[in-house]
């Protein structure tokens, strides 16, 4: 029964696009064994027939399991113990450009497995990124990967690729979602990326190998990266960007939307001010942030940014008060400083005595005024 099923669902994955809600609804109501057998009878359940027809023809799936195998792939499918089980969350999360529903099984080329990845961290954006964009997301993802979670991307230019290698740098294994079979390389450029991931994490396919990757695709790609995370946290997203996409899939899954805010006059950054505008993610502005909103509650707690301690910040209330009437260049006698601090003239000597210890007054014989370090 199980190897029907692989073969099934090998063989589904090569005839339907990635993400089809309709191929998706009906192996959920059929089950794949049954769907294929009716297809090859060359029957029509649910209207499939005619679209798949051209690839039906052509179909051998065990050949193509086969020749996963010697490519170094494997096909994960949801009775295996490697199967993430989060990506059911899918079925409830209804179609988004007419794609959704859980895939009807995973290629996947690397060591690591799948049914790791429930803690892992999303960090997407934009491809024409810039410097501020990489270098943020890539100093999230080595925060996230040195704390022991998985980053998962696209392996696309930009952001991307600056979330793969912060988690490389650390020595830790990354995970890329591609439009395209799991044994091509898209982009080309980015040949030795990949083929890095793919020895030491995992490049992770819907679409059967050999498949080119189209703009369908990535939408289609898109729900696995956003369902396979704990989080997604987006970095610089333009108006039309595609990662808003994968961060509607994310809000549709109940997943955690984080946002790093940019300059307001950056356009590659609109997409994600209007998420933290609309209240559709929260914003974080460094790792610690990052882990803390993915985290268990209680656990990896930022601390509240605070401005440096001074000399004026250890002072009481009532030496704030004399301090702030002492003259900047011109000294004054004690009597002139106690009229301008509103105190009686030995409370004021006693401060004074005080801050002249502390380095925050000086004397002279015509009275006080401020030290440089009551400037700092």
């Amino acid at each position: 029964m199980s190897d029907a099923e692989r073969v099934a669902r090998a063989a589904l994955s090569r005839l339907a696009e990635p993400g089809d809600p309709r191929m998706t609804g009906l192996v959920a109501e059929l089950g794949a064994p049954k769907l294929h057998q009716l297809l090859v009878e060359q029957r029509d359940p649910g209207g499939m027939l005619t679209d798949v027809a051209a690839r039906l023809a052509s179909s051998d799936p065990e050949r193509e399991l086969d020749r996963a195998q010697r490519l170094g792939l494997r096909f994960v499918i949801p009775s295996d113990d490697e199967w993430p089980h989060q990506l059911g969350d899918l079925v409830l999360a209804g179609p988004l450009h007419e794609r959704g529903g859980p895939p009807i099984g995973l290629w996947v080329r690397g060591p690591v497995r799948l049914d790791s990845l429930a803690g892992s961290v999303a960090v997407v954006g934009a491809r024409s990124a810039t410097g501020y964009g990489t270098q943020v997301a890539g100093e999230l993802a080595a925060v996230a990967a040195r704390a022991g979670r998985t980053v998962v991307s696209g392996a696309a230019f930009g952001i991307d690729q600056a979330a793969h290698r912060g988690a490389v740098a650390m020595d830790a294994p990354t995970v890329a979602v591609l439009a395209c079979g799991a044994d091509r390389v898209y982009p080309a450029a980015h040949q030795q990326l990949i083929e890095h991931i793919a020895a030491t994490g995992a490049v992770v396919s819907e679409a059967a190998p050999g498949g080119a990757p189209t703009r369908i695709r990535f939408l289609a790609r898109n729900r696995l990266i956003a369902a396979l995370s704990r989080g997604t946290v987006v970095v610089e997203a333009a108006a039309r960007s595609g990662a808003l996409n994968t961060a509607t899939w994310a809000t549709r899954l109940n997943r955690i939307v984080l946002g790093v805010p940019g300059p307001v006059t950056s356009p590659l950054s609109q997409g994600v001010h209007h998420l933290l505008r609309q209240g559709a993610a929260s914003l974080v502005t460094n790792g610690q942030e990052l882990l803390e909103m993915v985290g268990e509650s209680g656990a990896h707690l930022a601390a509240e940014p605070r401005g440096e301690t001074r000399a004026r910040d250890r002072l009481s209330s009532r030496h704030r008060q004399v301090l702030d009437a002492v003259p900047v260049a011109h000294p004054a006698p004690t009597d002139s400083v106690a009229r301008t601090a509103g105190l009686g003239v030995v409370e004021v000597r006693s401060a004074l005595s005080y801050l002249l210890r502390t380095g925050l007054v000086e004397q002279d014989d015509d009275g006080w005024r401020l030290a440089a370090l009551a400037h700092t």
